[in-house]
């Protein structure tokens, strides 16, 4: 069984796209999204169709980022909308084509609303690893961690987690298109919604896919990227 770790796909479809045509993903592997589908880039509306596809066929686990807390609170909360369409959430009310100018939200379908708030969870953990969004407090338990720590704060060198496990994230782009490793805590968030790449880890193995909005392909391995935070 594989078990792929994808983050922050922010709307670029076809990089997605490309990637799961790459891995082939089997009946049998898990897929662990590590949440922010939307915003950014061009096609948010359709990456949560995929990903809606995917859960009815694959084991498929998504996690929430912190783009889709900030598209929930615009629905719900007047006063947060303009902080969203400013945090990229124009992109995702454009790939949902023209909108009700009364209700700028009449345009997504139930469906979607209900992905975001009951399908996606805060984490999700293995017998060797940590997932979550953005980043764990190395001494509590998933259960005890902040809303701040996992979807807010940004990638940092801390003591491993103490179950031993390794923490796989996202959040942090890195604009070199590059992940980093630093053995016990590993961000694939490599900016696809920039000038970067989109990345697959199959966790087991440590194999790599990254894929682009131009449809290109290139490989690598996790263990290639193994650094300190200072020489990233």
């Amino acid at each position: 069984m594989r078990v792929f770790a994808v983050s922050d796909i922010h709307g670029c479809l076809t990089a997605f796209e490309t990637l799961l045509k790459t891995i082939e993903l089997r009946p049998e592997d898990i897929l662990i999204t590590l949440g922010d589908y939307v915003d950014k880039g061009p096609d948010s509306k359709g990456v949560l169709d995929c990903l809606i596809s995917l859960h009815q066929s694959y084991q498929v686990i998504s996690l929430k980022g912190n783009h889709e807390i900030k598209m929930l609170e615009a629905r719900d909360d007047d006063s947060s909308k303009n902080f969203w369409f400013n945090f990229g959430g124009k992109q995702t009310l454009n790939s949902y084509g023209k909108s009700n100018k009364k209700n700028q939200f009449s345009q997504i379908p139930k469906v979607h609303w209900n992905f975001l708030e009951k399908s996606c969870l805060d984490y999700w953990e293995t017998d060797q690893n940590l997932f979550v969004h953005a980043n764990l407090d190395p001494h509590l338990s998933l259960e005890k961690q902040s809303d701040y720590e996992l979807f807010w704060k940004k990638f940092c060198e801390r003591n491993p987690h103490y179950s031993g496990k390794t923490m796989i994230c996202g959040h942090t782009s890195q604009k070199s298109g590059k992940p980093i490793n630093l053995g016990h805590r590993v961000c694939i968030d490599t900016w696809a919604c920039g000038k970067g790449w989109l990345t697959c880890l199959e966790v087991n193995s440590g194999q790599m896919w990254q894929a682009n909005q131009k449809g290109q392909v290139k490989t690598a391995n996790i263990d290639e990227f193994r650094c300190s935070l200072v020489d990233s």
